[in-house]
């Protein structure tokens, strides 16, 4: 491998990076600042730092911290907003450049990635304690339940129209009761995936068509496709049972008068998920599926992938907890964005490795 420029590293910066010089002007942008402030690098050189960025801190006491020990300074957590974007809530840190007195490099690292992937462990563990407890009450209440249906239809041999109204209430809450269980027990029952190489794009054509023939029959679905993606590594049936889902609660989060959804895949190499082992897994295929209905409710939309959660008057809170568990075992992962008029839920998965057959 031949030496690898300075340059080369200033451009491949994933994250925004400014350098401040002992004036408190800013020197040089790397690409990814920007992305961030809306600017060329051009146009942002010789521009003091405080005209064209705002953290939600007190910066030049930072600055002048940093120039007096010569050390680093880390800022978690705050507010950084810049080129008329809204804030980004980031982790900053600044450090005194090396061989220039007084000149500042400055980071900038967006939580949002980190902060879901940190939702999304969460989520996985929630997810096993309604697996244990799954296992434990379904057996324990669905037999009874038998019991308590048969009962009811041996009344309702004997009975009157009118009683027969009751009877026949026992026996439809009964069923939707081992219904209801029958999901909690998917949780236990789910096999481990058979993870193969796989055309993304094939599952989701599969349940496009699956969900326009049934749930989604009064929506428009658009498709915006990358073609060029590579195939992913995952068990086919389960993230077909995935897809369906998502798109099963888009077609319901419109309602009766349908709307649009979007499936849309694209490929972005930002997103890195740690192993228990410490190993870290590059997630670069990307599906979103997008709604145009009201959005979560705020007061549900940081728990949505919790078992028993659910926006929905009549909804059991079970399929979106279980698409998080089948997504986590295939070492992906998934978030959800929502506001009025949009919720996009992503799904980030693996590239299928060269050998998988």
């Amino acid at each position: 491998m031949t030496a690898i420029s300075d340059s080369t590293i200033w451009l491949s910066l994933p994250v925004p990076t400014l350098i401040v010089d002992a004036e408190g002007a800013i020197f040089d942008a790397n690409p990814a600042a920007e992305d961030f402030l809306n600017s060329s690098a051009k146009a942002l050189r010789g521009h003091p730092i405080l005209d064209r960025i705002v953290i939600d801190a007190p910066l030049e006491e930072s600055f002048a911290r940093v120039r007096e020990h010569n050390a680093p300074l880390f800022i978690n957590n705050v507010d950084v907003s810049g080129g008329n974007a809204p804030p980004v809530h980031c982790n900053v840190q600044m450090a005194p450049l090396s061989g220039h007195a007084g000149s500042i490099l400055l980071v900038m690292e967006p939580r949002q990635i980190a902060d879901r992937l940190g939702q999304a462990q969460s989520v996985k563990s929630s997810a096993r304690s309604a697996i244990g407890m799954a296992e434990m009450l379904a057996h324990e209440i669905k037999n009874p339940l038998a019991g308590i249906t048969g009962a009811a239809q041996l009344l309702s041999m004997n009975l009157t129209a009118d009683d027969l109204e009751l009877t026949d209430l026992i026996v439809a809450e009964s069923r939707r009761i081992v219904a209801l269980l029958d999901q909690v027990e998917q949780f236990g029952n789910l096999r481990p995936p058979e993870r193969k190489a796989v055309n993304i794009h094939d599952l989701l054509d599969r349940a496009r068509k699956s969900a326009m023939l049934s749930y989604a029959a009064n929506m428009r679905i658009v498709e915006e496709f990358d073609p060029s993606l590579p195939p992913t590594y995952v068990d086919g049936d389960q993230l077909l049972q995935v897809f369906l889902n998502l798109l099963k609660n888009a077609s319901e989060a419109a309602g009766k008068d349908g709307g649009t959804i979007k499936i849309r895949t694209f490929y972005d190499l930002s997103l890195r998920l740690r192993r228990k082992d410490g190993t870290g897994g590059a997630l670069p295929l990307q599906v979103e599926i997008i709604d145009d209905g009201p959005g979560l409710p705020p007061e549900i939309a940081a728990d949505i992938f919790e078992p028993f959660v659910s926006g929905r008057e009549n909804g059991t809170g079970l399929g979106l907890a279980l698409v998080s568990k089948i997504i986590s075992d295939h070492e992906g992962w998934i978030g959800v964005e929502s506001v009025p008029g949009k919720t996009v839920f992503r799904i980030s998965l693996p590239v299928a490795p060269r050998d998988a057959g």
